[in-house]
């Protein structure tokens, strides 16, 4: 048997970071020829990596954290396909992710939701998708359950602030106009 050389460094490279493109011989053996370049694609790599580590990423906000970095929107393109081709972003997914995290967390509701997901720069039909996830069928009981308790942090003031206070709130989460209007006049008659 011969020698073993390693793939990566070792015999015939100067820098051990820099891997070896290795060849059979007439005879089958292994010979170094020259050493391999690294990816020129390995700092865009490591950056969309790094900020889709931070948090979920529509493609869009990608390839706008990746435009201000500097990278040529040939590179950016071809490591947005990369990364959609093995699901590390895939818009239908981060849509109803939030959705789901909105809605629960958060009290959100439709319009609230939706004003998220095109702020977050969400694909139009991932955005018509997560709309019809939204779970609407207990709103009204949603938006009485909200209002009951964001009431009692208001005990100290005037009805007409707390009335005001609450439509208020509950129309920036998301509910229309005649739901915040029935919730809280039930809060109101309790």
């Amino acid at each position: 048997m011969g020698e073993l050389i390693s793939l990566f460094g070792g015999a015939g490279s100067a820098d051990p970071d820099v891997p070896v493109v290795e060849e059979p011989d007439e005879v089958g053996r292994l010979e170094t020829t020259q050493p391999m370049p690294r990816s020129e694609f390995a700092p865009i790599e490591h950056a969309s990596l790094e900020a889709l580590g931070r948090r979920g990423m529509s493609r869009r906000e990608l390839e706008s954290v990746l435009g201000r970095q500097g990278y040529h929107e040939f590179a950016i393109v071809d490591e947005l396909d990369r990364l959609e081709a093995v699901g590390l972003i895939d818009d239908y997914a981060l849509a109803q992710h939030l959705v789901g995290h909105l809605q629960d967390r958060k009290g959100m509701t439709g319009g609230a939701i939706k004003a998220e997901l095109v702020k977050r720069v969400v694909a139009p039909g991932a955005i018509a998708y997560a709309m019809d996830l939204i779970d609407t069928a207990d709103e009204l009981d949603r938006a009485r359950e909200i209002a009951s308790k964001r009431a009692t942090q208001y005990s100290s003031l005037d009805p007409a602030t707390v009335e005001r206070r609450l439509t208020a709130f509950l129309l920036r989460r998301g509910f229309t106009a005649s739901t915040v209007r029935a919730a809280v006049r039930s809060v109101r008659s309790a």
